[in-house]
């Protein structure tokens, strides 16, 4: 594993909220705004983006820890921006925060781990 960063150093990650992300059990919708479930898929993607450029021939990022702190709704159609920042890196672990934004609302927020292995 190599690492070109610095603790502080940013990715940036836009998506848009499809009807596929919002919230459903078992095929019934429960509500037309972006899913926790879905949010988390998108937050690993965008402090995933430090690991692609760090892992190596043969490694693999594997996600350890996520906490996600959703406090605010966004609508299907919408875009939003999820801002991750490296906090540190030990070893083979990556650690980052998290923000995700709509229209200039903090809507969710938290850290994320992962952890760049060789794989077998």
């Amino acid at each position: 594993m190599r690492n070109p960063f610095r603790p502080g150093d940013q990715k940036r990650y836009i998506t848009s909220v499809t009807p596929e992300k919002v919230a459903q059990f078992h095929g019934e919708v429960v509500h037309p705004y972006y899913a926790t479930f879905a949010l988390a898929q998108d937050i690993e993607w965008a402090c995933r983006l430090f690991v692609l450029e760090m892992k190596e021939e043969g490694e693999e990022g594997i996600g350890t820890y996520l906490s996600i702190h959703h406090v605010g709704s966004v609508p299907v159609g919408a875009q939003v921006e999820i801002v991750a920042t490296l906090l540190w890196v030990l070893g083979v672990t990556v650690h980052c925060g998290y923000e995700v934004w709509w229209e200039g609302h903090r809507v969710a927020y938290g850290e994320q781990t992962q952890k760049v292995l060789k794989m077998c």
